[in-house]
């Protein structure tokens, strides 16, 4: 791992196991109704996934664990979703690339020792104002739950979305935007 630059790609179940994989677009468990990862992984560059591991203990030490349902998307993936969904509010415009497409950003939430998912308010993938961070009419645990991942990933340098609670992006380093296929053979 040490010989890696920053900018490798790497797996982050195995740079550590406690992460809660649910890749949603592994599946058709999401907006598009499709399957577009040919599987299950999460991916992002060697720098933004030290620093999610580094959010990842923080959060163990309270009493909650990572789960992951996106992170690197490649850009012909980006395309599949803009055909779909063509609002930018909510999918990011494949002609510039999105943080995703470039491995720095990650769609995640809280979930118990136990992988039991932690109440947020909307489901992911839910696009409307009750999703968007500023959104406040939420019963109280909720904006707890809410501000607890904003607070804890804020401080590892990643910085969220208007629109979607469960999206956060590191911004400190500009990686090229990829296409590069996820590797299910390893």
């Amino acid at each position: 791992m040490a010989d890696l630059s920053d900018s490798a790609f790497v797996e982050l179940i195995k740079m550590d196991s406690m992460f809660v994989l649910d890749i949603r677009y592994a599946t058709d468990n999401n907006f598009t109704k499709k399957v577009l990862y040919p599987c299950s992984k999460a991916m992002l560059r060697k720098k933004v996934a030290l620093q999610l591991i580094k959010v990842q203990h923080e959060l163990l030490k309270k009493g909650y664990r990572i789960k992951l349902f996106d992170c690197y998307r490649p850009l012909s993936v980006q395309w599949k979703m803009w055909e779909v969904y063509p609002d930018r509010r909510y999918v990011a415009d494949p002609r510039k690339g999105s943080w995703h497409n470039r491995g720095s950003a990650v769609d995640l939430t809280l979930c118990t020792m136990d992988g039991k998912q932690v109440e947020m308010g909307t489901p992911y993938d839910f696009f409307g104002k009750e999703a968007w961070p500023a959104y406040k009419d939420l019963p109280h645990n909720v904006l707890e739950n809410r501000q607890l991942l904003a607070d804890t990933m804020w401080k590892y340098g990643f910085g969220p979305t208007s629109t979607e609670w469960w999206h956060y992006s590191y911004r400190f380093m500009n990686f090229d935007v990829s296409d590069h296929s996820l590797n299910c053979g390893d």
